[in-house]
């Protein structure tokens, strides 16, 4: 089902404060800022080695995301894995009893179809499948 790993995500609190972080401590300096108002959230995204890490801060409670990191605080949010047809792998995951938080796929970022596996189904994991469109 997986072709590669994608991304990993951690939720942040401050978008910028993250940033600076990680270009002071990693040297990591070419950052892209991504605003998703319809999702409640500020990304920040950049390239290290093939793999993409994606900084997600909550801009209103309404986010997905804005209680588990008021209850865990900031850290590892999600590992996201490509796949070759993201339907086919829901279809898959759900016929192997894999709770689906997501039915069907939703756009993602850069041009992608994303949708989620719920932790409980995935050893604590919030698994993120990503299907890169042509």
């Amino acid at each position: 089902m997986f072709t590669a790993v994608d991304h990993i995500g951690f939720a942040v609190r401050n978008i910028d404060d993250a940033v600076a972080f990680y270009s002071q401590t990693f040297g990591v300096s070419e950052w892209e800022h991504i605003a998703m108002p319809e999702r409640h959230m500020a990304v920040a995204a950049t390239h290290v080695g093939g793999m993409l890490l994606e900084l997600i801060a909550p801009t209103s409670d309404e986010a997905s995301f804005a209680k588990y990191l008021s209850e865990r605080g900031p850290g590892m949010h999600h590992v996201a894995y490509r796949v070759e047809d993201i339907v086919a792998a829901l279809a898959d995951a759900k016929a192997r009893g894999v709770q689906l938080i997501d039915e069907t796929p939703r756009p993602g970022l850069h041009n992608t179809l994303v949708a989620f596996l719920h932790p409980k189904s995935c050893q604590g994991v919030l698994v993120e499948l990503v299907q890169h469109q042509q």
